[in-house]
């Protein structure tokens, strides 16, 4: 996280960027306290549930800051998603019509908000790019990755749907897609993309632009 905040940071020199993470106590309330004026709080998560409407709030407490929308409900994510993807396909001298994509998410046994952020994604980008299919798999739920990755072909586009290469993406994804023996390519997680970056300063831009304006 710290190397995304550089990175967001040179794209807005002017501003003070800083990262923390709810796992480490007391790291976002340092990161508050260092802090002037109204903060923008921008949340490094795919969905809008439960982290980002009962956690982060909670952790944030009474702090005089601005918490805004999540990476995974970005309006240009499933744009920019559709550009690695092409990408990546062109890399390998394939056509897009004769390729599938495959969707690996997190999901929820207890909720629904990851599956609907996943199930707009994945939407999305099935009206964006002219591939034959775009199927979506869950760590938590139904329908299970280890399930929907079996009898994929070769030009098979395993994108995961998580925000930073932690554990799930390191261990889970790849154990889940082993035990499908799945044959495609799998790429790295989308928090991972170059234009990262450009998404979130585009967003604490606007969220600043409409603080002026209010």
């Amino acid at each position: 996280m710290q190397t995304l905040a550089k990175q967001v940071s040179q794209l807005l020199p002017s501003w003070s960027i800083r990262s923390a993470t709810l796992a480490a106590p007391g790291s976002l309330e340092k990161v508050l306290e260092q802090s002037e004026g109204e903060p923008l709080v921008f949340p490094l998560f795919m969905a809008e549930g439960w982290f980002t409407r009962k956690a982060l709030p909670d952790r944030l407490g009474d702090a005089n800051c601005r918490q805004l929308s999540p990476l995974g409900t970005h309006p240009e994510l499933p744009r920019s998603a559709a550009r690695l993807l092409r990408r990546a396909a062109e890399r390998r001298g394939w056509s897009l019509e004769d390729c599938d994509v495959l969707i690996a998410a997190h999901g929820s046994p207890t909720g629904t908000a990851a599956a609907k952020s996943c199930h707009h994604f994945a939407t999305a980008l099935r009206h964006l790019l002219p591939v034959r299919e775009v199927r979506r798999g869950f760590l938590e739920q139904d329908p299970h990755l280890s399930e929907v990755a079996k009898d994929r072909g070769p030009k098979t586009l395993a994108l995961p749907f998580f925000a930073t290469p932690a554990g799930h993406v390191m261990e889970d994804v790849p154990q889940a897609l082993d035990a499908a023996d799945f044959k495609g390519v799998r790429l790295p997680c989308i928090g991972q993309a170059w234009f990262i970056p450009d998404l979130i300063a585009h967003s604490l831009k606007c969220a600043a632009i409409r603080s002026m304006a209010a």
